[in-house]
C-alpha cells in the first residue's frame, strides 16, 4: 500500500506487542496473570459496583409522565370522535376516561418492566395492572354504546 494516497485509513493504530517473557518463567507468569484476572474481574464489573436503580426509576417516571400527557390528549380526541358519531357526550367522556386508564395501566406495566424486570415482572405487580387494563378496555367499548 502506498502511504501517499489520500484514501489510506491511518486513524487507529494498534500498539506494538510487549516483549515476551523468558521461556522458563512463562508458565508461572501465565498462572499469575490468570489468578490476577479472576480476582480483578468482579471489581471491573460496572453492574456490581454502580447502583443505577434510582436513576432508572427517575427516567421511567419521566417517561411515564410524558406518556400520561399524550394519553390525555388521545382520550380527548377519542371522546370527541365519539361525539361526532352521535354518542351522548357523557358516555363519550366516560369511554375516553376508560381508554385513558387502559393505556395508563399498559404503559405502567411496560415502564416497570423496563426499569427493573426482575422485581416488577412478578405476578404481584403485573396481575393487578393486567386486570385493571382488561376491565378498562372492556368498559371503553361498552360505555361508548348509544
Amino acid at each position: 500500500m502506498a502511504q501517499d494516497t489520500p484514501k489510506d485509513n491511518t486513524g487507529f493504530i494498534l500498539p506494538a506487542p510487549a516483549s515476551a517473557p523468558p521461556a522458563a518463567d512463562a508458565p508461572a507468569a501465565s498462572a499469575a496473570a490468570s489468578i490476577a484476572m479472576t480476582e480483578a474481574a468482579p471489581a471491573l464489573d460496572p453492574a456490581s459496583t454502580t447502583d443505577t436503580s434510582s436513576r432508572d426509576t427517575l427516567v421511567g417516571g419521566v417517561v411515564l409522565l410524558l406518556l400520561f400527557i399524550a394519553f390525555f390528549f388521545a382520550k380527548n380526541a377519542y371522546a370527541n370522535g365519539l361525539v361526532a358519531k352521535r354518542v351522548p357526550p357523557n358516555k363519550a367522556n366516560a369511554s375516553g376516561w376508560w381508554l385513558f386508564i387502559f393505556l395508563a395501566s399498559l404503559a405502567t406495566g411496560v415502564v416497570l418492566a423496563a426499569v427493573n424486570a426482575h422485581k416488577f415482572l412478578a405476578p404481584l405487580f403485573m396481575g393487578p395492572l393486567v386486570l385493571v387494563g382488561l376491565v378498562a378496555l372492556l368498559l371503553t367499548f361498552t360505555s361508548s354504546r348509544r
